[in-house]
């Protein structure tokens, strides 16, 4: 088995040393680092697919999001020294609000937008208003996902759409919200552009909001 195919049976089998090991191999071979990062993103996808078909649980989609993501440093250093180009992807600032540090509902929208050929930045949990419109303007995003599990938080979705109204840069970005304690009304309410009630329609919604289907 070639090193770019054990890579992605590394990402089915949670194997994240395996593929680690597989990933510095094909590119010590010469691979091009753009299909080492294909091989990545495929094995994630065909995983995503299975989870939304009710093949595979969310520990399947957690296990194969840590083996993937842990190798994707390794290649985008590479990339980078090579000075390869990176086709341009639609970039998606992610976070769990402010006060909330629930983060599996997160994750798993992280790793299907990233399986479905997003730039994903994932800024983590309890993340203040100042982060996200830092993250907006450093990474020129074109998507905020904001999610909150809490009642007791959920208004920090307000805070950062207002905190990007008045920055300036409202307008620049699709924001979708998510989470626990969040319905569409909810959404409405606050001038999100979306709500997304379970991790794959949050992605489709992505997809949806800038044209991709």
């Amino acid at each position: 088995m070639n090193p770019t195919e054990r890579i992605k049976t590394c990402v089915w089998d949670y194997d994240a040393n395996g593929c680690q090991s597989a990933t510095e191999e094909a590119l010590a071979q010469g691979e091009d680092p753009l299909k080492v990062l294909a091989a990545l993103t495929d094995a994630l996808k065909r995983v995503g697919d299975r989870f939304q078909c009710g093949e595979l649980f969310l520990p399947d989609l957690v296990g194969a999001a840590d083996t993937a993501l842990a190798a994707m440093p390794t290649v985008k250093e590479e990339l980078s020294r090579t000075g390869t180009e990176l086709e341009k992807q639609a970039t998606v600032i992610i976070g769990t609000v402010k006060g909330d540090i629930h983060d599996i509902g997160k994750k798993m929208v992280s790793t299907l937008l990233t399986a479905h050929g997003f730039s994903v930045v994932d800024l983590g949990t309890d993340v203040p208003t100042n982060r996200f419109i830092e993250a907006v303007e450093e990474h020129d995003a074109e998507v905020v996902a904001l999610s909150a599990l809490l009642t007791t938080t959920a208004v920090q979705q307000a805070k950062v759409i207002e905190g990007l109204e008045n920055a300036g840069v409202r307008d620049r970005v699709k924001i979708l919200v998510g989470g626990g304690a969040i319905d569409e009304g909810f959404a409405e309410r606050i001038g999100a552009d979306g709500y997304g009630a379970t991790a794959p329609e949050g992605v489709e919604l992505a997809r949806q909001l800038l044209g991709e289907s």
